[in-house]
């Protein structure tokens, strides 16, 4: 028997973008295109017909723009959506309200340009229709087994180091990783964090551009510091720092000063910024003084790396499966042997502070 495929319908203004989608999805075994419309208003008369799994919406378009209709769904036949829109960048605004209105992810256009372009923005709208797919706004069964395509480990990235020959020191430092809901996720973590928390490093799969408007957003609702990382800023007491899109970010170390490198290279684990990357590095530069935190997500980024922190000596937490729209990550962590425990997101802040505290 043929595993069920999942149905998209993707919504946008302009035929270009429709056709390009289209083609990107054609060449998955496990994703279909049922309809395409070129506004709300006709987006609502194909889901009357047929009602898809997940929808690609775009913000800007005529005679409704896409959070009215991204409200409109929500609150009458919830479905998940994905907004796919040149406005995540430039138009942050727009993209936070869609987040706090139901959309599970946020990714930009596709463009014609390199191959490696569009590989990568193949990569990144199929994986993130597989994760809505999977989401908890709307269970859906039979997606359980997705082929994927071949992917690069951190190896792509930093080669895997032996047990570190740092000094000794005390001075904790808190690797974070979440994908698939991991906005709102990151976002009551680092609200129920004190002051004087040990410096915090995050890779939030995210578009370019987007991350720094995330971190500004976050900073104003956080008791901490919270910025965007820009290549060799020091991990400090009091202070989050966030892996630009589109960047890795490792961490690294000079003495007794903890600083992220920000670099590019190819996708890990499908992913640029990769979890794996960053975990990895913190398993190699900090070991026993790391505490990794692995949140909601679609796949395997970062089960691997948090292994490697786990091995190191470091102490590792993974959401738990109520609490994650996404439980994938979390899940690949946990079957590899990488966590010390597992918790809801709400005691999630409480745990880390305990465990930077003790001596």
């Amino acid at each position: 028997m043929a595993e069920k495929k999942i149905r998209v319908l993707i919504v946008d203004d302009s035929a270009v973008v429709r056709q390009t989608i289209s083609d990107v999805i054609s060449r998955e075994e496990d994703i279909e295109v049922i309809a395409t419309a070129s506004d709300p208003f006709y987006a609502a008369e194909k889901i009357e017909k047929d009602i898809p799994d997940v929808i690609i919406l775009d913000i800007e378009m005529p005679r409704m723009d896409g959070l009215t209709f991204l409200h409109k769904i929500m609150s009458q036949h919830p479905i998940p959506v994905i907004i796919c829109s040149t406005l995540v960048g430039e138009g942050s605004d727009s993209a936070f309200k869609a987040l706090s209105y139901g959309a599970v992810s946020i990714i930009t256009k596709p463009k014609i340009g390199t191959k490696q372009f569009f590989e990568e923005s193949r990569i990144t709208i199929t994986d993130a229709i597989r994760g809505a797919a999977v989401s908890n706004l709307k269970k859906l069964a039979g997606f359980s087994s997705i082929t994927v395509q071949p992917k690069l480990t951190a190896d792509a990235v930093l080669p895997a180091a032996k047990r570190s020959h740092l000094s000794d020191t005390t001075d904790k430092v808190i690797v974070v990783g979440a994908s698939t809901g991991g906005t709102e996720a990151l976002t009551f973590f680092l609200q129920q964090l004190p002051e004087d928390i040990a410096g915090v490093v995050i890779v939030q799969h995210m578009p370019e551009n987007f991350t720094r408007s995330f971190a500004e957003r976050l900073d104003t609702l956080c008791r901490i510091t919270v910025k965007e990382a820009k290549n060799g800023d020091s991990v400090l007491r009091g202070q989050a720092l966030i892996a630009p899109g589109n960047y890795h970010t490792l961490l690294k170390r000079s003495g007794a000063r903890y600083y992220v490198e920000v670099k590019e290279g190819p996708l890990v684990t499908r992913h640029r910024p990769s979890v794996d990357v960053l975990f990895r590095s913190a398993a190699a530069f900090a070991g026993k003084n790391a505490v990794g935190v692995i949140m909601t997500g679609m796949g395997d980024d970062g089960a691997r790396g948090m292994k490697e922190m786990k091995d190191s000596g470091a102490f590792n937490i993974a959401q738990d499966e109520e609490s994650c729209v996404v439980f994938g990550m979390p899940k690949e962590a946990i079957k590899l042997g990488a966590v010390d425990k597992v918790m809801g997101l709400d005691k999630i802040a409480a745990e880390v502070v305990r465990v930077t505290e003790i001596e």
